[in-house]
């Protein structure tokens, strides 16, 4: 600024357009003075030149005293100030490292991705391989459309134009080992698809992730090949995200569902498949066989025409043999009048903990009956039985009123 506002001392005139030109007065135009010796001419060039030196000066002090304000009080006047800048800066500034989270707005899919908008230089990208933790063909399979607003991770950059690139599987990935975490802290079975098999074991999806069950821990006697695309009962054996290894067990699964079963328990099932003999019924990982004899009152000549593969029915457990893992069913038991299952399997499913209850206090009061009847051999003991299963008269450790066997040791109806 200083050598500038200096330069404008040695400015030159510039040259005097044509209209401007000095033109010669005739002398005839003046009054003749002998005595003067200054030309007119002289005189007006003098004038012209006068002027014109002191417009420069005027812009010399112009340029100067701007230069004067910028170094003492350069943001004189300004509205917009330095903390305003800073601020503005900070506002579109964010950590762009691997790793960081950013929050983003999708504003256009492609055939194998999506455009973000995270407020960056320019616009960052999503990949389908990285839109989600399932295997998916396009981004919109997993809910991606233009205005989702969504949390992303960013995973590297783009060499070729520095844009970022983002990932939604990977913050997937860390919920769905968070949550194996959780399940396995609950001990909680969940139910599993197998995916794969090999020479360990099976392969199923948990929660989006790849888990191993191995042979030991499968308390089925099929072959892998017929458990493959298979739901199955697993329960958390060993999960380490470290180490990305996620151990699985169906024979723990399936062990804790037995034991939750009690004869006389109604449970929910799902027809697996049809024999002349019969339907096996999966309930909760655990196939049982309901009888062709145990359907209904009522002869069943064709199975087919009462059930069908995939069907979803309540049913009581008859027997339950641990040691050869056979589970015995009925539907039978759970008609309210004989012949309900063939003509309105609804009512009966709708009555079934009802029929299910008085079929377990029969059965309490057969079992009552029995004990009573080896006491009968067992005179010193000095019990008898009443008509009404009341056990009685009494040793003195005993009440007045006698024992009620007939209501003793129900177990309680459970649905799976």
């Amino acid at each position: 600024m200083a050598s500038l506002a200096h330069q404008f001392t040695g400015l030159r005139c510039s040259p005097l357009s044509s209209s401007s030109r000095l033109t010669r007065i005739p002398a005839k135009n003046f009054p003749q003075n002998k005595s003067s010796s200054v030309s007119p001419v002289i005189v007006a060039a003098v004038a012209m030149s006068s002027g014109q030196t002191k417009e420069r000066l005027e812009l010399k002090k112009m340029f100067e005293d701007a230069y004067e304000r910028c170094r003492t009080a350069p943001m004189e006047g300004v509205a917009f100030t330095v903390d305003d800048f800073a601020a503005a800066i900070e506002q579109y500034d964010f950590n762009s490292e691997i790793g960081t989270r950013v929050k983003g707005t999708v504003f256009k899919t492609e055939a194998n991705g999506a455009l973000v908008d995270i407020s960056a230089k320019s616009s960052a990208y999503l990949s389908v391989e990285h839109a989600c933790i399932h295997r998916i063909k396009h981004v919109e399979e997993a809910g991606i459309v233009p205005g989702m607003v969504e949390e992303f991770v960013i995973i590297g950059e783009n060499e070729s134009d520095d844009s970022l690139l983002l990932s939604l599987r990977t913050i997937q990935y860390e919920l769905a080992w968070e949550r194996c975490r959780q399940l396995q802290a609950e001990d909680v079975t969940v139910k599993a698809k197998v995916i794969g098999a090999n020479k360990g074991g099976l392969v199923a999806l948990v929660e989006g992730l790849r888990g191993f069950v191995p042979f030991s821990q499968i308390s089925s006697k099929a072959a892998a090949e017929e458990l493959l695309d298979k739901e199955i009962p697993l329960k958390f054996v060993e999960v380490d995200e470290e180490q990305t290894k996620l151990v699985l067990s169906n024979r723990k699964a399936v062990a804790d569902s037995q034991a939750q079963l009690g004869i006389g328990s109604v449970v929910l099932g799902v027809v697996q498949s049809l024999k002349p003999y019969g339907a096996f019924i999966d309930i909760g990982g655990i196939n049982g066989l309901l009888h062709v004899s145990q359907i209904s009152h009522d002869r069943v000549s064709d199975i087919a025409t009462v059930l069908q593969p995939g069907d979803t029915l309540k049913v009581m457990i008859l027997s339950h043999d641990r040691d050869r893992g056979r589970v015995s069913l009925s539907t039978k038991k759970l008609e309210p009048t004989p012949g309900d299952m063939i003509r309105n399997p609804k009512l009966v499913f709708e009555k079934a903990e009802e029929m299910a209850q008085t079929f377990r206090q029969r059965i309490a009061q057969a079992e009552a009956m029995a004990r009573a009847d080896m006491l009968r051999f067992q005179p010193e003991s000095g019990l008898t039985l009443s008509s009404e299963g009341i056990l009685g008269p009494l040793g003195s450790d005993l009440p007045d009123d006698g024992v009620d066997l007939t209501v003793d040791d129900i177990p309680p109806a459970v649905d799976l």
